[in-house]
């Protein structure tokens, strides 16, 4: 499978600072992820060794391994992630984003800060040392099995916050919130299938985009506050260290501080809205000059690119989504 392969030795300008961003589950690219492991060494490395990881967890939740599937002559399509068992889907895309920011450590040097959206924040805790990925991997799927009790669902619409709450008053959805707020042409609602819909047929008669998201279930809703609770007593079982750089949680709206329940924060993903800008502001404050997405999608970049346009700003890569990406 691994052809040709790329190995760039890091080079003194290569270690610049950086901001690394955290996607939650909405844009997970595995043609990505196999093509980034094929193409180069470091990648590679860094995948196999997260894997190996993840599926210690794998096997210990009676699941099968990940990596040999995904770096095997046929891996899995998104699809077939999707139709695996439950868990399976959140392991992959949380050993994804912690190989892609291990695999840009060992070119370009640490971060300086990481970014969290939604529950990314797993993999962003574990890039920054307070998870091991034994116990980052356990949390996605515990996650994972709070998810599969979340009822609703998720639609993307291509407008601002403030059109959003128009057209969920135009369309009566009293049950529908603003889940997540990726930047001012990007927001996601979550709630009852038959209020998306809704939503999204009143955003057909405004010449606005929607799309449901392909996830079997909701999230940032405050109707899930007892899988928030069930999911917080899963994660006080973990073994929480001190931050070796500042994390910031888009559900917080700041960076999180030591004294900070992180469990409790955590979990909160699952009632609160998440406002991406406002901890892309925060993070831009530690004048990076490159901002990485790390995951295997571009619509975290994608957003960082809208919030942070200005002359001045710094450039922002998704690596794995590039395929000419300079490793």
């Amino acid at each position: 499978m691994h052809t040709s392969p790329t190995h760039r030795p890091t080079r003194p300008s290569d270690r610049r600072r950086s901001v690394h961003l955290f996607p939650g589950q909405g844009d997970f690219s595995v043609s990505s992820l196999v093509r980034g492991a094929r193409a180069d060494d470091g990648v590679l490395s860094a995948v196999r060794q997260v894997f190996r990881e993840v599926d210690d967890i794998a096997v210990e939740r009676g699941l099968p391994p990940l990596g040999p599937w995904l770096l095997g002559p046929s891996p899995p399509s998104g699809r077939d992630l999707a139709q695996a068992a439950t868990g399976v889907p959140q392991l992959a895309l949380f050993g994804a984003s912690v190989a892609v920011h291990q695999a840009l450590c060992a070119a370009r040097g640490a971060p300086s800060a990481v970014v969290g959206v939604s529950f990314g924040e797993i993999a962003a805790l574990t890039a920054a040392g307070v998870l091991t990925v034994h116990d980052g991997a356990r949390a996605a799927h515990d996650l994972a099995l709070v998810l599969a009790s979340c009822p609703g669902g998720l639609t993307l619409l291509s407008c601002s916050e403030e059109s959003v709450r128009r057209l969920l008053e135009r369309a009566g959805a009293v049950d529908a919130v603003v889940a997540v707020v990726n930047d001012d042409r990007s927001v996601v609602v979550a709630g009852p299938v038959p209020d998306l819909v809704r939503v999204e047929k009143t955003a057909a008669d405004a010449d606005v985009a929607a799309a449901r998201l392909r996830l079997p279930f909701s999230s940032h809703h405050p109707s899930l506050a007892s899988q928030s609770e069930v999911f917080a007593a899963s994660l006080r079982a973990r073994t929480w260290s001190t931050a070796r750089f500042p994390v910031y949680s888009a559900v917080a709206g700041r960076r999180y501080r030591p004294d900070d329940d992180l469990a409790r924060r955590l979990a909160d993903c699952l009632v609160r809205s998440a406002h991406v800008p406002t901890v892309l502001y925060q993070a831009a404050r530690h004048r990076p000059d490159v901002l990485f997405e790390a995951g295997t999608g571009h619509a975290l970049a994608t957003s960082a690119r809208r919030v942070l346009s200005t002359d001045s700003a710094p450039p922002v890569h998704a690596p794995l989504a590039e395929p000419d990406f300079p490793w």
